[in-house]
């Protein structure tokens, strides 16, 4: 359904520093740099991009937004976030663990540097 997504990053050299982290944690390669000063990550399932926003005014996060990537387990998802951590972004929501439902969930979430919210999915059921 999605070719691409673009989140807004005032600083794309902090927010390539923040994703080469925690999408390294889940095996995508260093993002990279196009004539425009974009950073993109491409994979077989898609591509994630970051840039300023284009129209000068400074970037802000989407309220109630959330950006999800697959992880391919529990300690994938906790790489994922202990990257982030490292690397600028904030917890936020609940701590990394199991979510209960009719499809039950392994979740982390982070803030970017920017504000961006994000999350690892890994699906248990």
């Amino acid at each position: 359904m999605f070719s691409h997504i673009m989140v807004g990053a005032d600083n794309i050299d902090v927010a390539k520093q923040f994703y080469d982290a925690v999408l390294g944690a889940l095996g995508v390669a260093p993002g990279e740099i196009d004539p425009k000063g974009r950073c993109f990550y491409r994979t077989d399932t898609g591509v994630f991009a970051i840039s300023t926003p284009i129209d000068g005014s400074a970037a802000s996060h989407g309220n109630g937004s959330t950006i999800g990537f697959y992880a391919a387990s529990p300690a994938a998802a906790d790489a994922w976030h202990a990257a982030g951590l490292a690397n600028g972004g904030i917890t936020c929501e609940d701590p990394p663990g199991e979510r209960d439902g009719p499809n039950p969930l392994y979740l982390a979430y982070l803030r970017d540097p920017s504000g961006n919210k994000i999350c690892a999915l890994h699906p248990l059921g």
